[in-house]
């Protein structure tokens, strides 16, 4: 039950001593080995966070926390930097690389006594929507393993649908998503380029919080599409978004995409009244492929709104449409010129290539990137060719422009947050999802979130029901920018309507899985 509590109760567990640090941070470990079929997570810093562990303890004796979260145990996404703790980028290019220094979000949660469990499982540079692509393997949906979805799935022979049967996490930060909804820490970070958080969080059936863009400090989070790219957070309810959102957010000097105004951390309130509130409904996000499930749902939460006294309206956002092409030219561009640091000479991985630079070079990326990442390396580089650059890059910049000024047109108009899907279906199959390639499903799952992060503004996915299959489905709030506290209070609102049930997780008693060794222990140097 513990595992279960939100973060102001546990924390009130931890004052009132009914719980210790080092109990918790234990529970957590041994629920991390007995999940490890999940491929959650890529490390584990077992001595570490028990040392963790017990300074909280020590500081809860003297009765001195400092704050919500000391002695909560948190993962973190495997594409932050964390000194002493190798980081990978689920990639050979940085297999045994040990950063000298944390990322900034990842030392503010140290500072506030969180306790840092592990590193998490992802696509391979977040480069994906499936959390499948990664060097280390794929990372499996815990609700692939819950009496609700159990309960409705077809019957098969019993070892034919514990190898075939489970469902992906969607990604890239599926390894985060899928350590919250089962139970192994209370909150993580995700990283956000194109819905990376969010995506995850829909199929996981938790909160994911894509945060406006220049909110939270991206120093040390490796760079995927800087101009996009945003820390996100993933929690079981948006209470605890909120709490883990005061504790991050703020000016960063290391940071200068930073916000300079200091933040304020909030409470968030109890809505009862939603009369004065004002929901959009964009009508472009009835996107191709979008299931009649997904539709439905979206059309009862708006009913939702409506019964209450809130004014629902539709909305247009004309350029839509063009948005994942757009985003597709952008996001390639800035991984070419990215990833161009991967050289095997300063960090990370070296071919033994000794005929020239340039042929070390060569065999460095070949042996150090899987096709997914040198695939977008090529397409951005032909988008930033001489004779290229007006024609695709220019262009898509100017597109990104029309598209921010949508959402302000539609914001001014007076409407407070915009209603949408996350995903156009709920979990797929493994077995189906590989079916098609990366690129092919980037472009599909990307295409109700992505367009949030080209205009800058917070999104949150909310768990909203569980489909016919028995599966997370979650719908989007996107608000105004920097204007988090009214986007998390109506999420807040909603979560509360829905009652979203909660993850019924069967034993599963498995062997371990070859494919699964790679989990190691780590502690800070």
């Amino acid at each position: 039950a513990m595992l279960r509590a939100s973060l102001r109760q546990v924390s009130a567990a931890l004052k009132e001593g009914r719980v210790t640090p080092t109990e918790l941070c234990q529970r957590c470990l041994a629920l991390i080995r007995s999940t490890k079929f999940l491929n959650a997570y890529i490390t584990i810093a077992e001595e570490t966070a028990l040392k963790q562990a017990e300074e909280s303890e020590e500081r809860y004796k003297k009765g001195q926390p400092l704050g919500i979260l000391d002695g909560i145990p948190i993962a973190v996404k495997d594409n932050f930097n964390t000194a002493g703790i190798e980081t990978t980028c689920a990639s050979n290019m940085l297999k045994g690389y040990i950063s000298p220094y944390n990322a900034t979000v990842v030392q503010k949660l140290l500072d506030h006594g969180a306790v840092l469990l592990g590193k998490t499982n992802l696509d391979e540079f977040a480069m994906g929507s499936g959390s499948t692509d990664g060097v280390f393997g794929p990372v499996r949906n815990p609700w692939s393993y819950s009496k609700q979805y159990k309960e409705k799935s077809v019957p098969k022979s019993h070892s034919e649908d514990e190898e075939s049967g489970w469902v992906i996490t969607g990604g890239s930060s599926g390894g985060s998503a899928a350590a919250v909804s089962s139970f192994t820490c209370f909150a993580a970070l995700g990283s956000d380029t194109g819905g990376s958080t969010r995506n995850p969080a829909a199929h996981c059936g938790v909160v994911g919080l894509k945060p406006t863009y220049g909110l939270i400090s991206r120093h040390g989070l490796i760079p995927l599409v800087n101009s996009m790219d945003v820390p996100g957070i993933l929690t079981r309810c948006v209470d605890d978004a909120a709490v883990l959102l005061g504790s991050l957010a703020g000016h960063d000097p290391k940071d200068s995409t930073t916000i300079q105004d200091d933040f304020k951390p909030f409470e968030l309130p109890n809505l009862t009244d939603v009369s004065k509130l004002s929901i959009g409904i964009p009508k472009e996000y009835h996107a191709p492929g979008l299931s009649s499930e997904i539709l439905a749902l979206w059309s009862k939460a708006a009913d939702l709104f409506k019964n209450a006294g809130a004014k629902v309206v539709e909305v247009s956002l004309p350029h839509t449409r063009y948005s994942i092409v757009c985003y597709h030219v952008l996001c390639t561009a800035e991984v070419a010129s990215n990833m161009a640091r991967f050289d095997g000479l300063e960090y990370g991985h070296r071919s033994d290539m000794k005929d020239s630079t340039e042929s070390m070079y060569a065999a460095t990326r070949r042996e150090g990137f899987n096709d997914v990442v040198r695939g977008r390396i090529l397409s951005g580089n032909y988008f930033l060719l001489k004779q290229n650059y007006e024609k695709y890059f220019v262009k898509a910049q100017k597109v990104r422009r029309l598209i921010a000024n949508d959402f302000v047109k539609v914001f001014r108009s007076g409407v407070d947050v915009l209603l949408t899907p996350t995903t156009l279906s709920d979990a797929a199959p493994y077995t189906e999802f590989i079916q098609e390639d990366n690129r092919t499903r980037s472009a599909q799952d990307d295409i109700l979130t992505q367009a949030a992060n080209m205009a800058g503004l917070p999104a949150i996915n909310v768990p909203t029901a569980l489909s016919e299959r028995g599966l997370p489905v979650g719908l989007q709030f996107i608000g105004r920018s920097f204007q988090e506290k009214q986007l998390l209070t109506v999420a807040k609102w909603f979560e509360k309507q829905v009652q979203f049930p909660v993850i019924q997780l069967e034993v599963v008693k498995r062997h371990d899985n070859g494919v699964f060794q790679h989990q190691k222990s780590a502690s800070f140097s």
